[in-house]
C-alpha cells in the first residue's frame, strides 16, 4: 500500500509501478510524511505525563518515576540505535517508519491501560524503539524525491514535527486550564493522533532500492547474497571513516551529540523540577510553556537560516558562546524559587538549543554528501544516547549519590559549561587566525570526504 503518483517523469515509471523518485512526484510523499510527523508528535499527554504517572491514575511515587521508569528509555535506546541504523536503509526506510508508528501506539496504550512500575517500564521500552527509529523518518524523504527539492521538503518535514508538538502542548494546556478535561482524556487524544500517524505510514511510497547496497560492487553483491552482514558492515565502517575524517564535521557532530544528550536529559526530567517548585494548589502551565518554547525555538531555527554569517569561521565560537547562555539559563532555572522564572528559563534554554542544533545540522549537511546524512544523523544520535545513559547512571541511578532534583539540574548546567569550553577555545583560535595580517593566513583545512553528486 503506497501513495500512487500518475504521470511520466524523467527517469522512468512513477511510484505506481516501481516506487522510484520522480520530478513531479515530490508533493505526495512529502504531504504524507508531514501528516505522519505532525500526528506522531501531537501528544497532549506528554507535558503532564509526570503528573499522570504520579497522580491518582497510576499512583507511582516520584522516586519510582525518576529512578525506575524514566531511565528505561535512555538505556534501551543505546542498544536499539545501532541495529536500527544498520537495517533502516537495507529495509528501505518505510518498514522502520511503520514500526515507529506501531511502537508509539503501543507505548501510550500501555501508559493508559497498564498499572504498576513494570508496565510503565515496558511502555518506555516501546517508546525507546520509536525514538531509535527517528533516523528513518529524517532520512526517508531523501530517497523518494529529487535533490532539487531537498531544501524545501526538509523544511516542511521538520516544520511538521515542531508544529505537531506545539499544537499538542497548546491543546493540552487549553483543555486542562479552561475545559477542566482530565489527564486521562489527554491520553486518549494522544492515542487517537498516534493511530492516525500509524495509518498514514502505510500509504508512504517504498523507495526502489537500498542506497547502502546499491553502491557495493557487483563482486561484493554476489558475496552478499550468501552472507549480507560482512558487506554491509564493511560499507558502514568505511562511511564512518570518510565522514569523520573532516575536523569541521567532527566538531559539529560533537556538539550535536553532546547537546542532544543534555537536551533530552533536561527536558525528560523538567516536569519533576516543576512539581518540586510549584506552590500548593498551583495550576500547572506545562503545556503552555512547552508550546511557547517549541514555537520560539522554531522561529529561532528559521532565523538562523536567514543569517548572513561566515559559519566556517564563526560557527564554533557561536556554539561555544550560546552554550554558555544555555548553562546560565539552567543555573537560574534551578536556583530560582519562583516557578515563573523557571518556566522562562526553560523557554530560553529550548530556544537556544534549537537554534544551535540547526546550525550543526545545516553545517554537517553542507560538508557531506547526501547519501551519508542518515549515517551521520544516526551516529550522532547513538553517541548522544550513550552519553545520556552514562549521565543517567551517574546522576540518577548511583545509589551512593541519590541527588535531589535540584542537584541534578546543577549537574546539567555544569555539563553545558564543560561542553562550551572546547568550542569557545577553538572558535577564538580560528577567529584570531582569520584576522592575521594578509599573506600570513594559512588556509583552513577540512579534509572533507569526496562528495558524490546525487
Amino acid at each position: 500500500m503506497a501513495f500512487r503518483c500518475s504521470g511520466e517523469c524523467g527517469i522512468g515509471p512513477c511510484w505506481g509501478g516501481h516506487y522510484g523518485p520522480c520530478h513531479a512526484g515530490w508533493v505526495g510523499p512529502t504531504v504524507l510524511l508531514c501528516i505522519y510527523g505532525f500526528c506522531s508528535m501531537m501528544r497532549p499527554i506528554e507535558p503532564f505525563l509526570t503528573e499522570f504517572l504520579t497522580g491518582t491514575y497510576k499512583n507511582l511515587t516520584t522516586e519510582q518515576v525518576t529512578r525506575q521508569v524514566y531511565p528505561v528509555w535512555a538505556y534501551s535506546t543505546v542498544f536499539l540505535l545501532v541495529p536500527v541504523l544498520l537495517v533502516t536503509d537495507v529495509l528501505r526506510y518505510k518498514p522502520v517508519i511503520v514500526l515507529q508508528g506501531l511502537t508509539y501506539v503501543a507505548a501510550f496504550l500501555l501508559i493508559l491501560v497498564g498499572s504498576g512500575v513494570r508496565c510503565s517500564q515496558l511502555a518506555f521500552f516501546s517508546y525507546s524503539i520509536a525514538m531509535a527509529a527517528d533516523v528513518a523518518y529524517f532520512s526517508y524523504i531523501y530517497r523518494v524525491v529529487q535533490p532539487s527539492h531537498y531544501q524545501r521538503v526538509t523544511s516542511y518535514v521538520r516544520g511538521a514535527i515542531l508544529l505537531g508538538y506545539a499544537v499538542g502542548a497548546l491543546v493540552a494546556q487549553l483543555l486542562v486550564s479552561l475545559g477542566g478535561v482530565s489527564l486521562y482524556c489527554l491520553g486518549v487524544v494522544t492515542l487517537i493522533s498516534l493511530s492516525i500517524a500509524l495509518i498514514t505510514s502505510f500509504f508512504l511510497p517504498m523507495p526502489e532500492r537500498s542506497l547502502l547496497l546499491e553502491d557495493i560492487s557487483s563482486e561484493q553483491e554476489r558475496e552478499e547474497r550468501n552472507d549480507p552482514g560482512p558487506a554491509v558492515l564493511r560499507r558502514f565502517l568505511l562511511d564512518c571513516k570518510k565522514c569523520y575524517s573532516s575536523v569541521a564535521v567532527l566538531f559539529f557532530c560533537i556538539w550535536s551529540a553532546t547537546g542532544r544528550c543534555g537536551f533530552y536529559q533536561v527536558t525528560g526530567y523538567v516536569q519533576l523540577l516543576w512539581v518540586y517548585k510549584q506552590p500548593h494548589n498551583f495550576t500547572a502551565y506545562n503545556g503552555g510553556v512547552e508550546a511557547i518554547s517549541t514555537l520560539s525555538g522554531a522561529a529561532a531555527a528559521v532565523a538562523v537560516g536567514h543569517m548572513s554569517l561566515e559559519w566556517s569561521v564563526w560557527g564554533e565560537l557561536v556554539l561555544g558562546g550560546f552554550t554558555v547562555l544555555i548553562a546560565g539559563a539552567l543555573f537560574l532555572m534551578d536556583l530560582a524559587h519562583n516557578i515563573w522564572i523557571s518556566y522562562t528559563c526553560y523557554i530560553l534554554f529550548k530556544t537556544l538549543y534549537m537554534q544551535l542544533i540547526t546550525i550543526c545540522t545545516f553545517q554537517i549537511a553542507r560538508l557531506l554528501s547526501r547519501e551519508r546524512y542518515g549515517l551521520v544523523f544516526g551516529m550522532n544520535s547513538f553517541v548522544g544516547t550513550v552519553l545520556q545513559s552514562v549521565l543517567t547512571a551517574v546522576v540518577i541511578n548511583t545509589k551512593s549519590l541519590r541527588l535531589t532534583i535540584t542537584s541534578q539540574y546543577l549537574v546539567y548546567a555544569s555539563y553545558f559549561v564543560v561542553i562550551s569550553l572546547p568550542f569557545t577555545v577553538r572558535g577564538v583560535y580560528i577567529a584570531l587566525r582569520v584576522f592575521q595580517p594578509a599573506g600570513s593566513k594559512p588556509e583552513r583545512e577540512t579534509n572533507l570526504p569526496v562528495t558524490r553528486q546525487a
